[in-house]
């Protein structure tokens, strides 16, 4: 007898109201599915999250809006657009680098401009530049358009002859500071040209040069904002979400998924049992398998997660100055240090740094909404190991240290201006999204942990239990993790059918 495929009073649990379990309830919910996302938190987001204090916005955690053509597919699959929801602004100068004192570097978004940037670094190299664009936009075509969207649940999803010569034509077996190298001899460039892959989660030596679709992203795609802050995404994820009839309900702290006959029955939480025809975990992969379910319906070990290359934790710092500053952009790199000994910190002797390199976002010089007139919105992150001690006198310490040398490059008292001052590092990524060790970004896009050699989307051991999110494919990142939402619910359309 033909299965009937049908999705009707099929219900689905989504566990997680990030970008990827949005994204997955929403792609089930336009199929007919009747769709339950169990949020931890008061609030939509995850990572992405926001939260207001003393007049300030803030954004919790993504800040780079890069991709638009993610999102805007993404909106478009639904027969809406990104400005139903938001406005964009492109962002230019894109960000700063500022490699010491009085040497800042203004990244220009006009690409001739860049090109003559380049050549007062290095003579010929804004040739060099165009020809390596080339390649990159050809590997962000195959990367973006093919490989992501795969579910990486067979090899025999790569066996076509044509994806084959793509794939080797991408340079995956090539690290990305090789690749580089062979086009640019200044260092200056080649810092410039490393550091979208930065937060990848591996040294650039052990990252595929598959990854200078990044730097495609970058220069070609340019550096966007949506107006107002990056929660302006989730908010209008979640009015698509609940416009195609998508239940959230948040503070729901899952604590176990009932598993019958290798089949989830439901999703329990402290107050209440839902009733799951398929579970998404939309939340930290780690945590589902060791702590909702039993230990033989786990499809990976602890070994297994111990042997996993992470990609770096952050310590962030939400601060509101009673003034603007001056010598700031949106975005702005402080290359001040060498990162070589930083990234050995962060991805093999896992310590804490000496001498971190670090990030600000001053959203306020682009968006005056997101603090009171006449103050600054700073957010100033430290990427780290994951797995580290984290205490309050370690925090005060990054604190002190980052704040001197901002200052002094920066040419100006900021301490003194402080109102507001949070902080959030390992015990907060573990407390609010029960993130493995603490991590910010999931797990290292090294070679070996790409595609099938990441965490399956769909569990070896529950036949109806999926994952979306940063430790599945295709990866860490917001465009990323959008992908994996539309990735998931389509193997469940696959294998539960739909009413279209």
């Amino acid at each position: 007898m033909k299965q009937d495929k049908s999705t009707a009073h099929k219900k689905v649990v989504v566990i997680g109201a990030g970008f990827a379990g949005l994204a997955a309830a929403t792609s089930l919910a336009h199929e007919g599915y009747d769709v339950t996302i169990l949020e931890k938190n008061g609030s939509p987001g995850g990572r992405a999250r926001s939260f207001k204090a003393e007049g300030f916005t803030f954004d919790m955690g993504p800040s780079w809006y890069w991709m638009p053509d993610v999102f805007e597919n993404y909106f478009q699959k639904f027969g809406r657009s990104t400005t139903d929801y938001y406005d964009l602004i492109r962002l230019d100068p894109s960000y700063s680098v500022i490699f010491g004192d009085d040497d800042f570097v203004d990244i220009p978004a006009n690409l001739e401009e860049l090109g003559e940037l380049f050549e007062s670094f290095e003579a010929g190299s804004y040739k060099k530049l165009l020809q390596f664009l080339k390649e990159a936009g050809y590997k962000y075509q195959v990367g973006i358009n093919q490989l992501v969207y795969k579910p990486s649940r067979s090899i025999f999803e790569f066996l076509s002859l044509q994806l084959l010569i793509d794939i080797l034509k991408c340079d995956v077996f090539v690290s990305i500071h090789k690749h580089i190298r062979k086009f640019f001899k200044n260092e200056k460039l080649i810092e410039l040209m490393e550091f979208p892959v930065l937060f990848l989660g591996a040294l650039p030596e052990n990252t595929p040069a598959l990854y200078s679709l990044m730097n495609y992203a970058d220069i070609k795609l340019g550096t966007w904002y949506p107006k107002g802050g990056m929660f302006k995404i989730v908010e209008g994820m979640v009015a698509l979400a609940q416009s195609l009839g998508v239940t959230i309900k948040y503070n729901q702290e899952v604590k176990e998924i009932v598993v019958n006959n290798r089949k989830a029955s439901s999703v329990v939480t402290a107050d209440h049992e839902f009733p799951a025809d398929v579970v998404i975990g939309g939340a930290d992969y780690h945590h589902v398998e060791s702590a909702l379910l039993p230990e033989a319906c786990r499809t990976y070990n602890e070994n297994y997660w111990e042997g996993r290359v992470m990609a770096p934790s952050c310590l962030i710092y939400y601060l509101g100055i009673n003034k603007r500053l001056k010598n700031l952009r949106h975005h702005n790199l402080f290359f001040d240090e060498d990162f070589g000994p930083h990234a050995v910190e962060i991805y093999e002797t896992k310590k804490w740094p000496e001498k971190p390199l670090f990030y600000v976002s001053a959203p306020s010089i682009t968006d005056p909404s997101v603090a009171p007139e006449g103050h600054e919105n700073l957010f100033i992150l430290i990427p780290v190991a994951t797995g580290l001690e984290d205490e309050a006198s370690i925090r005060e310490r990054y604190y002190q240290l980052v704040m001197e040398r901002l200052e002094r490059l920066t040419k100006q008292n900021i301490r003194d201006a402080v109102i507001y001052k949070k902080s959030f590092a390992h015990n907060d990524f573990i407390r609010d999204y029960n993130a493995y060790k603490g991590n910010g970004y999931g797990l290292a896009n090294t070679l070996r942990q790409t595609a099938i050699l990441k965490p399956s989307l769909k569990s070896k051991k529950v036949n109806n239990l999926y994952y979306t999110g940063q430790l599945t494919v295709p990866g860490p990142g917001v465009p990323p993790s959008i992908i994996s939402g539309q990735v998931v619910a389509g193997e469940i359309l696959k294998e539960f059918g739909n009413k279209r």
